[in-house]
């Protein structure tokens, strides 16, 4: 771009657009007025250069009247694509709408006094995959250490059968079971450490993440008012 189209741009076009984008562009979204300016200065720029390149003479007013019908139709600097379900342009023909996770799922005719939001309903009180890998592997290396009536005794408990119905299938006394069993917790606090039982009933390091965000935009908003 040569300077006198970046005077061009900065001294007229650029103007016009922050007063005109707020009113004729509708935002879609997430989107607001500052970031429709900034698409539309971009445009604009764009167009500026081609028409140089081609060696033609327009006006400020043509380039801005151009630049709004892009905005106008969704078309951004991120695309203009009709088959993304996050585009614009796909929004505005009505094929997807987003919905924030904040609004409520359901309400207390569906789910008794307590209120949930799409993010309670959507989300999983889950381990993320990495937490879980990593505490399969040492699983498998301690389990791969126990002898066989070890091993079967912890299957019998994990299925939540009687102790008293293992010592029957493994063929020794009640007490040699119940033994047993404080044995393996022993060996497993001290191969996985102390903490392990504060790490089971700990909250995903994600979810309280997300709460704490959620928190905080709710305290801001409060000291607002």
């Amino acid at each position: 771009m040569s300077p006198q189209a970046g005077f061009l741009l900065q001294d007229q076009i650029i103007p016009r657009l922050k007063s005109a984008v707020p009113q004729v562009v509708n935002c879609v979204g997430a989107e607001d007025p500052a970031e429709l300016v900034q698409d539309a200065t971009a445009f604009a720029a764009k167009m500026l250069v081609n028409v140089e390149q081609a060696k033609k003479t327009v006006t400020p007013g043509n380039i801005c009247f151009y630049t709004l019908q892009h905005m106008k139709s969704g078309r951004r600097l991120t695309g203009s694509s009709v088959c993304d379900v996050y585009g614009s342009p796909t929004q505005l023909k009505g094929r997807t709408r987003l919905t924030s996770l904040e609004e409520i799922a359901a309400g207390s005719d569906e789910a008794g006094e307590e209120i949930f939001t799409f993010n309670d309903v959507l989300s999983r009180d889950e381990e993320d995959p990495g937490t879980k890998a990593a505490r399969r592997l040492d699983w498998d290396e301690f389990w791969s250490g126990l002898a066989k009536r070890e091993r079967s005794l912890i299957e019998f408990i994990i299925a939540g059968n009687k102790l008293r119905n293992a010592a029957h299938a493994l063929r020794v006394s009640t007490s040699a079971i119940h033994a047993s069993k404080r044995d393996l917790a022993t060996r497993i606090l001290d191969f996985m450490g102390p903490q392990i039982l504060a790490d089971i009933e700990r909250r995903p390091q994600w979810k309280q993440d997300l709460d704490a965000i959620r928190e905080g935009l709710a305290c801001r908003e409060e000291r607002r008012h």
